[in-house]
């Protein structure tokens, strides 16, 4: 009885971590789904849609995302809905490469930057995933009108209610270093990321998937080998200072004043401790965000192919098959992914790359699922009839 009690407990990280990451990805995919509907909506009541329409899901400018694209202009560097094409999906494991490199070498120098950088962007993308939760708490009490803040914007209630609890909660967590409120904010960028950053084929998919693989497995595997560490898990672990602290020693306050704030660990991850704390779970945001993208990308095909059909007045792909969508199939490939992940790190007791087991567990049934439902040479390139020209693409 004892035995199988301590296995419970110590399975509640690992099952926390499944079903959080599986929500995040749910979530941000139908989020995504839902402002390309909007677009589509507002391109047939006749309103101009700069940069495109909802095939290419490029921009969207409906009156309920207006705030959330202001703040993902700050996380994604460009205003609107970023697309990433062939090229910058070869070079991203490249960029992210150089990325750890400084972090690993250069983490004391740069630490306080990064880290209030990661609270401003946190918080953005926060504000965002409360955005529509304040919209449904004052719609009955309040009108939609906007509050000028001159050359800063106009803003609804719900999205200054949506903002003010965002930064309470990034205060909250610089005076504690909760790992819960770290958590919130690290599930705050994959939505964020996963709704506003977009996979236009198959074919880039694949290609950012497969190099991001190349990159995980190396940087874990072998750069132990190279630097005499494992770069990823020290960069992935490693606390920051607090800014607190570190103003309190250049203003040269005194011993009460900010020293005794807890150090950072930034919300480049979930964390779930297990109840005596003797071990825990993690599981960076990029293994929820890059399979997240594949999975929004399927989703935004089977709306496309549903529509398509529904215009024909065709009965879409006959048969068991037909009635089995591409995104229902990839997300069991992620949990099956997740779970052979786990199950791994549990049998070796080492840190894991993940998407050496996330990207063959949804690429390799997507493409047999595709294949055979003769989706897809279309898949491959081009599957929503976008127009190059119009397209504006996440620099790298």
């Amino acid at each position: 009885y004892f035995e199988s009690t301590y296995f419970c407990y110590n399975m509640i990280p690992y099952v926390s971590t499944f079903l959080i990451s599986i929500l995040l990805i749910v979530y941000g995919s139908f989020r995504s789904l839902n402002m390309d509907c909007e677009n589509q909506e507002k391109d047939k009541d006749g309103n101009p849609v700069p940069n495109g329409a909802f095939n290419n899901g490029n921009t969207n400018n409906s009156e309920s995302h207006i705030f959330a694209f202001s703040l993902v202009h700050v996380l994604c560097c460009l205003a609107g809905i970023q697309t990433i094409d062939s090229t910058q999906a070869l070079f991203l494991p490249i960029g992210a490469s150089v990325s750890l490199l400084v972090m690993f070498f250069f983490f004391d120098s740069v630490q306080v930057v990064f880290t209030i950088c990661t609270a401003v962007l946190a918080t953005i993308a926060f504000a965002f995933l409360l955005l529509p939760m304040c919209q449904y708490l004052t719609r009955p009490c309040s009108p939609q009108n906007k509050i000028s803040f001159g050359c800063c914007g106009r803003f609804t209630l719900a999205e200054l209610l949506a903002f003010s609890l965002s930064v309470m909660l990034v205060l909250i967590w610089v005076l504690t270093g909760h790992w819960l409120l770290m958590d919130a904010l690290a599930m705050g960028l994959c939505v964020a990321m996963i709704a506003f950053v977009r996979l236009p084929s198959l074919k880039v998919s694949c290609l950012l998937l497969s190099g991001l693989l190349i990159y995980d497995v190396f940087w874990v595997f072998f750069s132990a080998y190279i630097f005499n560490s494992n770069v990823m898990v020290k960069v992935a672990t490693q606390p920051a200072d607090n800014p607190l602290d570190v103003l309190s020693r250049k203003l040269h306050l005194g011993p009460g004043m900010g020293r005794d704030v807890p150090r950072l660990s930034l919300p480049g991850k979930l964390v779930f401790p297990s109840s005596t704390g003797s071990h825990f779970s993690m599981l960076g945001i990029g293994d929820i965000v890059m399979p997240g993208l594949l999975l929004c990308f399927v989703l935004r095909y089977d709306n496309y192919k549903k529509q398509a059909n529904g215009e024909a007045g065709g009965p879409g792909t006959p048969g068991r098959m037909g009635r089995v969508s591409y995104f229902h199939c990839t997300l069991i490939g992620y949990f099956v992914g997740l779970l052979t992940a786990t199950v791994a790190s549990r049998i070796h007791r080492a840190a894991q790359p993940a998407l050496l087991y996330l990207v063959p567990f949804t690429l390799l049934p997507l493409l047999t699922m595709a294949y055979l439902k003769g989706d897809l040479r279309r898949m491959w390139s081009e599957p929503f009839h976008t127009k190059a020209s119009s397209s504006r693409f996440l620099e790298v």
